[in-house]
């Protein structure tokens, strides 16, 4: 009798460790799977450490305890801020600069070993401002208002030059209008404003002399008819 129960003990006692068993086999193999979204790719941390392996879109398998995966955007991202720089002739001069950039997708790992996730405020913030500040110190302030496609096209080469070489690819900016001081603005209308008057005035002198001419054949017709 006494062996029959130590029997039925042994059972329950086996049957919990094989449910303890199949439960921690079950937590490691979830924890293994990591699954990466569309448009992301996953960097391998290893004790945290980051890891050369970067994982595409879809499930992965990991060390368990051992590896955890980060998920980094690589799709087209927004960037938009305000700057303001000097111009060649010392006019303050401020506009709004957007900046369509997305992650290399070959580099993330290294972007977030270094970067982290904020790489917009570390590296595409000052980068902007800085760009926009050399080169608009190039141009004098009309430069700017008649060049402006030119003064886009050097920043954006300037800026994708800079940020390509830490893993940030930039696809496309837009500069909005340059916003100069009240003065300036007036006296550029002012200075418009004059040139539409010379030229209406040319206009006017043009017709006076054309009438003048117009008479003077008329009369010359009459005189040679009589």
């Amino acid at each position: 009798m006494r062996e029959e129960k130590k029997e039925e003990r042994r059972f329950p006692k086996a049957a919990l460790v094989l449910v303890i068993v199949l439960i921690i086999a079950v937590i490691l193999a979830v924890a293994s799977m990591k699954t990466v979204s569309a448009g992301h790719r996953g960097v391998v941390l290893k004790f945290g450490a980051v890891q050369e392996r970067i994982l595409d879109e879809g499930l992965h398998f990991v060390t368990p305890l051992a590896e955890t995966v980060e998920s980094v955007e690589v799709r087209t991202q927004k960037y938009e801020t305000d700057a303001a720089a000097a111009s060649k002739d010392l006019l303050d001069v401020a506009t709004t600069v957007a900046v369509n950039f997305h992650l290399d997708s070959e580099q993330v790992n290294k972007i977030y070993q270094t970067l982290g996730k904020e790489y917009e405020f570390r590296l595409i913030a000052p980068a902007v401002q800085e760009t926009v500040k050399s080169i608009i110190a190039k141009f004098d302030a009309e430069g700017l208002i008649t060049q402006r496609e030119t003064v886009k096209g050097q920043i954006e080469t300037s800026l994708a030059e800079r940020l390509s070489s830490r893993g940030i690819v930039v696809e496309t900016i837009s500069i909005t209008n340059f916003r100069f001081p009240d003065q300036f603005t007036r006296a550029i209308t002012d200075k418009q404003t004059a040139e539409q008057e010379a030229l209406k005035a040319q206009n006017v002198l043009k017709r006076i002399e054309i009438e003048a001419q117009q008479q003077i054949a008329q009369a010359k017709g009459q005189a040679e008819s009589i």
